[in-house]
């Protein structure tokens, strides 16, 4: 009893049940000439005496039979004289689909690739390689079951279930191994007469000793051959005049050696007998040229249905917010102009306000930190402010006044509502004088000291940029303009509508005119209460009068009186003369806080200090904060009235130590002021709106200011002619693919730098950014998305495709169209994903120089990790596990097998042998990368855009903001 059968024949008894063109006992011996009809009683040909196997090589065929072992058809009359000799009579239409058995059962031969029942055919082998290796003859002969009951003998002419193959390999007329698949779809194409077989579950066996598995040792085939698996497709086009084809022999592992295109088979001849009504009724009921048997559809892989539901999921998220974002903002627009308007005055009432910072000697101390855990010891305090009352009604401007490090700016802050890195108490409250204000939260202006404006826009598009932003958005364009053109008339600057402001190295308006539009800024977007922080310091005489009447005429408005209050630092006898109110400041405590012109000096001679006349009252209220006397100090009063202790008193000089304020007991825990919530700020205009609006400035800016683009675009230029030109028509032998590998690794690398002019262009306009947001113009996501716009399209993915495009063509890498936009689809993921880690960068870090240098350490990471420098697979285990957080990495592996992926081909040669294979097979040897990875890589680097994106709007949110 037979225990098992070569060539995957079956068990049947004591003998086994063979494929065609094999049998004995064990169906190991091949047939030598007849016809497939004869089954069992085919003449075989023994073990030769010096080998146990047998050798066909000298077999001759009968007439109109051919291939290697003669299984092939190639006349109807071969096909009825085979089937007549058989002894076999029968309908060989019977069972078929019900016909009519008088229909025509004439046996014809089907020698097209395409199969009906069962069809045999035989192929010549040649590569270089393996003819380098084995310099015999090579033939591979194939048995294409699509269904059994279709053939005239279903156990003889054809052979295991329907949609199965039998395949044999034999070199110089020995057999050398036996492969099988089932599950097999036949794919007809375009109908024109080519034939793609799709297969599943591959199983091969090399042969013991035979020349391929270990007759040879150098080139032992067994274990290569063994572990086929998987897939197995065999395609065909159309024979040629002489009745030939050329096929391929495709899977995995055989594409990686000798391409995407499989093992090539030539002069291939089919042969197929088969009944005339069969062809017939297969040809006429077929509705698709796809398939005459069991079919199965084209599955789409997982990396690309993956990717299509993370696009898909993309741009629906991205259509809903637009639409939410259209019905938010026709819906603010429709509200009406009169729901804009300003209905009363807003007055400005603060008590006992107290502002501390930690003492610098003592700030990282033990005992500081330790203190800080138990308690808020005064001791390891500064105070800045101490208990600090005022009021400012509606159509009154007050001064406030003081020495240097007083504490004004410090408390102008405060009223303004800015964050503060210390310690803030106290009461600060905005009470409307009118009961129909209460309907909303007040506006407060505050224009700092430093002008920080955007220099390449004109006067009237800054003021136009901050109307549109700050005014409701259910006022109309025209009104907003209308706005800023009053705004201008009031400043005095109209005649500068169309100039620019300029800065430090493109000169614009002066400095005065500059103040002035800081104010202009605040006072189109109507505030309720304006707060200025020394607008006329650096301002000569003349400047400061004008600033000065713009105040004083806003605040006396008999429409909309504004309460207004202005930080003084030094004012002349004529500005000080324009403060209805007055607070003198001095140590952080006030002296004084009352009303202007000769009334403090009347106070203070009250207090036995006194005043020459003809001297500048202002210059007088300096002298006395700058030095107060002791007893006058004390009644201004102290940061806890709850405390016994005095301030300490230099007995000597009758002053007051400033440094003994920080000694007066335990920090008060009176009720801070309320700060504005993170995330619920309120901006007057929509998201869209502000996208739009910021989306206009950026490309006003990017319009007037082309050299950064221009020198993007050269630079870009240079690069791809001289890396083209490094790369000239790069070759395909082994040295040529590293070189092809090489320059898309240098690609990827340019991308890395050249993106560090993104990080300083944030650093450079985080300034301006810092002080709109204080200002409440517009939502960090909205700029950043508008930023992002204008700096990744212009200057990152056009010079990325200028630098790309004649690299690619220079360089001679993959011919056509599909190969060369995915290759530009992932440099641009690459540039997209670089372009918001170094925001990540900027927005991170406050200082430029240590995001610069963290940006460049990065790149020189990426680059080691890139697997160009060093094989991945042989990196330690301790270190490997960087390169999955290397986007440079997924970068160059995905544009890798792109390039191989288009079917590139390896021709060179080793010690003399003759090199032909598949640069799947050096990609993954040389650099580990995997052959099937590129939809895992685009996903990856989508994956890295998106977490690049959210940590850039968090940091931004949380970090990106005012500190005073």
């Amino acid at each position: 009893m037979a225990s098992s059968c070569s060539n995957y024949g079956v068990v049947n008894g004591s003998s086994c049940a063979c494929p065609p063109g094999f049998g004995g006992s064990d169906c190991s011996q091949p047939a030598c000439g007849g016809n497939i009809f004869q089954g069992t009683s085919r003449s075989l040909v023994p073990a030769n005496a010096g080998s146990p196997f047998g050798n066909i090589t000298g077999c001759s065929c009968e007439s109109g039979w051919a291939g290697t072992g003669c299984n092939v058809c190639q006349t109807a009359n071969a096909c009825q004289s085979g089937f007549s000799s058989s002894g076999v009579t029968q309908n060989l239409t019977s069972g078929l689909d019900g016909s009519d058995p008088s229909q025509n059962d004439t046996l014809v031969c089907n020698i097209s690739p395409r199969v009906y029942a069962a069809s045999d055919m035989s192929c010549q082998v040649n590569n270089p390689t393996l003819a380098a290796l084995y310099p015999g003859a090579s033939s591979l002969n194939i048995l294409r079951t699509l269904n059994p009951s279709l053939t005239p003998l279903p156990n003889i002419t054809g052979f295991g279930s329907s949609g199965s193959i039998y395949a044999q390999l034999l070199y110089n007329g020995v057999e050398q191994f036996y492969c099988t698949a089932d599950s097999c779809t036949q794919d007809l194409g375009d109908g024109d007469g080519s034939s793609n077989w799709s297969c599943q579950d591959l199983a091969c066996t090399c042969i013991k000793n035979t020349t391929f598995c270990g007759g040879v040792p150098v080139s032992d085939l067994t274990g290569i051959i063994d572990a086929l698996s998987g897939t197995l497709g065999i395609s065909c086009q159309a024979p040629s005049s002489n009745n030939t084809a050329t096929c391929a022999f495709q899977q995995d592992t055989i594409n990686n050696v000798f391409g995407s295109g499989g093992l090539a088979l030539n002069g291939c001849m089919f042969g197929e007998c088969v009944a005339q009504n069969t062809v017939d009724t297969l040809s006429d009921n077929s509705t698709s040229a796809s398939s005459s048997g069991p079919t199965r559809s084209k599955e789409l892989s997982g990396g690309v249905i993956a990717g299509l539901a993370v696009v898909g999921g993309l741009v629906g998220l991205a259509l809903i917010l637009l639409a939410f974002g259209l019905r938010r903002q026709r819906r603010a627009r429709q509200l009406g102009p009169s729901s804009a308007g300003r209905t009363g005055g807003v007055a400005v009432d603060w008590a006992e306000v107290s502002y501390f910072v930690p003492n610098a000697d003592n700030a990282w101390s033990r005992s500081s930190l330790r203190s800080r855990r138990v308690g808020k010891d005064i001791n390891n305090y500064k105070v800045v402010l101490d208990s600090v009352n005022g009021h400012v009604a509606p159509g009154q401007i007050m001064a406030v006044l003081g020495p240097s490090g007083a504490g004004k700016t410090t408390l102008i802050e405060i009223l303004a509502g800015k964050r503060k890195s210390g310690h803030t108490v106290g009461t600060v409250s905005f009470p409307p004088t009118s009961g129909e204000m209460s309907s909303r939260a007040p506006r407060i202006g505050f224009v700092p000291q430093q002008d920080v404006l955007p220099p390449t826009l004109t006067v009237c598009e800054a003021l136009l940029f901050a109307a549109r932003l700050r005014l409701p958005e259910s006022i109309p364009d025209s009104q907003k303009r209308a706005r800023v053109d009053d705004v201008l008339e009031r400043l005095g600057i109209a005649h500068l509508c169309d100039v620019r402001i300029g800065d430090g190295e493109k000169r614009g308006i002066s400095g005065g005119e500059t103040r002035r539009v800081s104010i202009g800024l605040e006072l189109v977007a109507q505030p309720d209460v304006l707060i200025l922080d020394e607008p006329t310091s650096g301002l000569d005489s003349v400047s400061a009068a004008k600033v000065a009447r713009v105040l004083h005429a806003l605040a006396h408005d008999p429409e909309n009186p504004t309460a207004v209050i202005a930080s003084i630092h030094q004012p002349s006898s004529q500005l000080y003369q324009s403060f209805d109110q007055v607070l003198l400041l001095s140590h952080g405590r006030a002296l004084y806080c009352g009303p202007g012109g000769f009334a403090p000096a009347d106070h203070f001679r009250a207090q036995n200090i006194l005043y020459q006349e003809g001297y500048n009252i202002a210059d007088h209220l300096l002298d006395i904060a700058s030095n107060p006397p002791a007893t006058l100090f004390q009644e201004a009063g102290r940061v806890n009235k709850s405390v016994e202790d005095t301030p300490a008193l230099d007995t000597e000089k009758g002053e007051v130590n400033g440094s003994a304020l920080g000694q007066i007991g335990s920090l008060p825990s009176a009720m801070p002021i309320p700060k504005a919530s993170l995330f619920g700020q309120k901006y007057t205009a929509t998201f869209l709106t502000q996208l739009e609006v910021l989306s206009g400035r950026e490309w006003k800016v990017l319009r007037r200011d082309k050299s950064l683009f221009f020198t993007h675009i050269a630079v870009a230029s240079v690069l791809g002619v001289f890396c083209g030109g490094l790369y000239f028509h790069t070759g395909i032998t082994i040295a040529g693919f590293q070189s092809r590998v090489g320059c898309l690794f240098f690609l990827g690398a340019l991308i890395a730098f050249s993106t560090l002019s993104a990080l300083y262009n944030i650093v450079e306009i985080r300034p301006l950014f810092m002080r709109e947001r204080s200002a409440s113009y517009y939502s960090p996501t909205a700029w950043l998305l508008s930023r992002f716009i204008f700096d990744a399209v212009p200057l990152r993915i056009i010079p990325t495709i200028i630098v790309s495009t004649i690299t690619y063509w220079m360089a001679g890498l993959a011919h056509d169209a599909a190969h060369f936009f995915k290759f530009l689809f992932i440099l641009v993921l690459y540039t997209l994903a670089m372009t918001l880690f170094n925001f990540l960068l900027a927005c991170l870090f406050r200082n430029g120089g240590i995001a610069i240098l963290t940006s460049a350490l990065t790149a020189l990471y990426q680059m080691t990790y890139a697997g160009f420098f060093v094989h991945l697979d042989s990196i330690p285990p301790v270190l490997r596990w960087l390169q999955w957080l290397c986007p440079l990495k997924y970068t160059l592996e995905a544009l890798s097998v792109n390039e191989v992926g288009s079917g590139l081909m390896i021709q060179d040669s080793l010690d003399g042998v003759p090199v032909d294979v598949s640069a799947t097979l050096i990609m993954q040897t040389l650099f580990g990368f995997g052959v099937n990875n590129y939809y895992r890589d685009v996903l990856v680097l989508f994956a890295f855009i998106a977490g690049f994106a959210v940590a850039v709007i968090g940091v931004v949110w949380l970090n990106v903001r005012e500190r005073r």
